[in-house]
């Protein structure tokens, strides 16, 4: 069996830590949070594990490998402790609140030649791999315009979550991270350029430099192959439901278009279009959210070495961080 450490039980973490508690290859060896009572309930629910007192005493438990669901701006030291004594890692995503601190653990991940998983989750989506590979395989032609969306009617309620200092910023660090990403995964990593750049919080222009949570942000990218991206995220928007979510993608052959149903945050469909038919590809009706963690302990039950697709993450934030100083 695998042993795996939980580090951040909140609302993710606990999410994560039940649906990987639940694999009968997955043995939860350790657990550890900065608050006492989550710790203890946690505890209950899975009693063989040992409640470590902090990182440092879940990682002497001699786990195979750790998973990461605290506030943002811890994610990177807690990683690089890991990666440090050889485990290997799965951390909530942003990796860091910058390139520079994203790079330093990827670094240490291929230093130790440990695995480091990301949790990406919405590249799990039913029908997300098989758009990748036919984008690869050229069944849309030459992408020219790929369109993301994610606007959320509420924003998130920890207190973490309004300090710059913890969180590293505001609706582009917790929603658009997600869309940057299945941009460049889809398409194989292109080389994009930042055109243009708007950050808004509470109505008012912000730099992402002045200490701001942003609430609103609207970016636009110019590929390497000549395609335009744009993006737009928001918290409390009004949009007369929880959220809208979707990605559009236009080539010269054919188009996708992802997207949640009826405001949901777990129903979504994605379709592979033709001029005006449509081709279903993925209609979400089960637990997709903890498939990337499921994946990488699957993974790391094969082998537990660093797998440089990790550095994708890099990429994806040296674009946000040039959004934030745009």
């Amino acid at each position: 069996m695998t042993r795996l450490g939980f580090v951040g039980l909140g609302w993710i973490g606990r999410k994560r830590l039940d649906a990987v508690g639940a694999d009968a290859s997955v043995q939860v060896a350790a657990l550890t949070d900065a608050a006492a009572e989550r710790a203890r309930a946690a505890a209950e629910r899975f009693p063989g594990a040992l409640l470590a007192r902090d990182i440092e005493q879940l990682l002497d438990c001699e786990v195979d490998g750790v998973v990461i669901a605290t506030p943002n701006a811890c994610h990177a030291d807690q990683a690089l402790a890991c990666l440090e004594r050889g485990v290997p890692v799965f951390c909530q995503k942003p990796l860091a609140t910058n390139a520079a601190a994203t790079a330093e653990v990827v670094a240490a991940a291929a230093t130790a030649n440990r695995l480091l998983g990301i949790d990406f989750c919405y590249r799990h989506v039913q029908g997300m791999h098989e758009l990748r590979n036919r984008i690869a395989d050229g069944e849309l032609g030459q992408i020219l315009c790929v369109d993301l969306e994610f606007h959320n009617a509420y924003s998130p309620d920890k207190s973490w979550s309004r300090d710059r200092r913890l969180a590293g910023g505001g609706c582009m660090l917790d929603l658009g991270v997600h869309l940057l990403d299945l941009a460049l995964w889809l398409q194989g990593a292109p080389s994009m350029q930042l055109t243009s750049a708007q950050l808004f919080a509470g109505g008012r222009r912000v730099s992402g430099n002045d200490g701001a949570i942003e609430d609103l942000a609207l970016a636009e990218f110019r590929q390497g192959d000549g395609a335009a991206c744009r993006l737009a995220c928001s918290w409390n928007a009004h949009i007369g439901h929880g959220a809208t979510i979707s990605m559009r993608l236009l080539g010269t052959a054919g188009g996708a278009h992802w997207h949640n149903v009826d405001g949901s945050f777990y129903d979504f469909q994605l379709d592979i279009n033709r001029g005006d038919a449509a081709e279903r590809i993925g209609a979400t009706a089960d637990d997709w959210g903890p498939r990337a963690l499921l994946c990488w302990a699957q993974q790391l039950q094969r082998d537990p070495c660093f797998d440089p697709a990790a550095g994708l993450a890099v990429r994806g934030a040296e674009l946000i961080d040039e959004i934030y100083r745009a």
